[in-house]
């Protein structure tokens, strides 16, 4: 990718939308995600499809789990939206396309990415110069996590309602932090107004993966090593349940990857299916 602004977009962001894309170019209809706006942002070089990370073989069950979240995730806002819930939270939005590519749903949302700063003024500037405007109901919240600084108290002076039901995503986080963090941001869930949604992926460990997606499962771990960017938190099932009714919640559930299967790639002639080892929490206040 040529790197044409001072600020760059997080490796893992980038790898996600050109997954997303591939998905349109090289599996076969029905797509489950049609996003081609992801790899306009990026603007890869020439050549970005022979990367290793992108073989279209090599990266099938990778890219079917990518896809298959971000499908699972906004079915479930959209069904949320027309029950009558207002607020969107994605926190660690990267560069999600969601309020360019549904702007049918959006548009009935107040949507909030959360995202830090550099990938946030990054996305920002792209947009603008592949036409997009910012609608009156986007909100960009940058935040440094890093610094410790306040997401809440951002999302607040952004707009966000408390007092009002909330949808608040987290997808691909909490792998990359501590117990105590990952508690921390169950406990500021509660702060929701009642009724409201949180969703996480979370990882199982190794050792609950299935035997036949363990190499795959070895080479993310090894590959997140390498970029600097570890895994440092895994949960069973129980434990994620056991976490998020500490925390408080009404109602707590849990989806594996293998539920996508029958709801998004049952009776595909090219066999794709999404890898195992990300499982979904979704909890309400």
């Amino acid at each position: 990718m040529q790197d044409k602004h001072n600020n760059v977009p997080d490796s893992t962001a980038v790898r996600v939308a050109l997954w997303r894309a591939l998905h349109v170019e090289v599996d076969a209809p029905p797509h489950i995600l049609e996003d081609d706006i992801g790899v306009k942002l990026v603007a890869p070089e020439e050549g970005w499809r022979q990367r290793g990370d992108m073989h279209p073989q090599g990266t099938a069950p990778f890219r079917a789990s990518i896809v298959g979240r971000a499908r699972f995730v906004e079915d479930f806002v959209t069904e949320q939206a027309h029950q009558g819930i207002s607020q969107y939270v994605m926190l660690g939005a990267g560069l999600d396309t969601f309020a360019q590519r549904r702007p049918d749903i959006a548009s009935k949302l107040q949507v909030f990415e959360v995202e830090k700063p550099s990938t946030q003024a990054w996305k920002q500037q792209r947009l603008q110069e592949i036409g997009f405007s910012t609608p009156s109901w986007l909100h960009f919240v940058p935040v440094d996590f890093e610094s410790g600084e306040s997401w809440w108290t951002k999302l607040a002076a952004s707009g966000f309602d408390p007092k009002k039901p909330a949808i608040v995503t987290s997808m691909g986080v909490s792998m990359y932090l501590t117990l105590d963090a990952i508690k921390e941001t169950l406990k500021q869930m509660m702060s929701l107004a009642p009724g409201s949604k949180f969703i996480m992926t979370f990882m199982l460990p190794l050792d609950l993966v299935d035997a036949q997606e363990k190499p795959g499962y070895e080479m993310s771990l090894k590959g997140a090593q390498r970029s600097g960017t570890p895994f440092i938190s895994f949960f069973s099932p129980q434990e994620m349940l056991f976490l998020a009714k500490e925390a408080g919640f009404k109602k707590v559930e849990h989806f594996s990857t293998t539920d996508l299967v029958p709801k998004y790639f049952a009776g595909r002639a090219d066999g794709l299916r999404p890898s195992t080892g990300e499982e979904f929490l979704v909890a309400t206040t």
